[in-house]
């Protein structure tokens, strides 16, 4: 049994931590490879260093949509992406700001949108995968844009939405990826139960935390795998080789 963590801040871990999780990847023969998204214009020269320095990394660069925009350093992220296109296995991750409108009420979504039909139309010309935080209202918002610029692989990471927005995204083909919160949330198993294999990953958004004080490890992928064999009735040794073939498929990496 293998798996891909297909959204991981590699970048964002405290450096002992990151050194002790980049050793337990080099000698596992489960985790097979890390897909590691980037925050903003730092995280993604350290992203691609990180790439550099290990074959099982692999990077996309973008700019996190719970932040405060920065125009120019989004600019700077655009021209990184073009001089690195060849590196790149997809753009993210990018999307739209749900938490911080939630936070801060009156939060105008328009400049959001804006930079994100930037980074859209990059994976449209340069034919990358596009990795998404868009969730509930957001998510049909972006669903527009990438209808419009036909996007056709288009990965929700961590999804929470509802059952129409869900078949929207089944139709299009859109992929979905599950974290530990399967073993806690009831409304993630259902939309575990929901959605099809077939547009499904696994991730652990590290080194967002789970369990207090419990480092956030790809470790933590094969309980994951074990609760989607549970949910979906389907033995783990199936779950787990479908969910690694649609990641290899959708990044195009083994």
């Amino acid at each position: 049994m293998k798996w891909i963590d297909s959204h991981i801040h590699l970048d964002q871990y405290k450096h002992k931590e990151q050194m002790k999780l980049i050793n337990d990847v080099k000698r596992s023969t489960e985790i097979a490879g890390l897909i590691a998204v980037s925050m903003n214009y730092r995280s993604c020269r350290q992203t691609l260093f990180l790439a550099g320095q290990h074959t099982f990394v692999y990077p996309a660069l973008g700019f996190h949509p719970e932040q405060e925009i920065n125009k120019k350093e989004c600019e700077e992220i655009y021209k990184l992406i073009e001089a690195n296109v060849e590196r790149l296995v997809a753009i993210g991750e990018v999307g739209l700001p749900y938490y911080l409108h939630q936070e801060k009420k009156g939060i105008v979504i328009e400049p959001h949108i804006e930079i994100l039909e930037k980074f859209v139309d990059l994976a449209k010309r340069y034919d990358l995968p596009i990795v998404l935080h868009a969730v509930y209202e957001d998510a049909d918002i972006v669903c527009d844009l990438l209808e419009q610029y036909k996007i056709s692989r288009a990965h929700f990471h961590w999804f929470k939405g509802s059952k129409e927005t869900m078949e929207r995204m089944i139709q299009k083909g859109y992929y979905i990826s599950i974290t530990p919160d399967v073993l806690q949330k009831e409304k993630i198993r259902k939309i575990v139960s929901f959605y099809p294999i077939e547009y499904m990953m696994v991730e652990t958004d590290g080194p967002w935390e789970f369990q207090a004080g419990i480092m956030t490890h790809p470790f933590m992928i094969r309980d994951v795998l074990k609760e989607i064999s549970l949910i979906k009735n389907i033995s783990i040794d199936k779950v787990a080789e479908q969910i690694y073939q649609n990641t290899v498929q959708f990044y195009r990496k083994r």
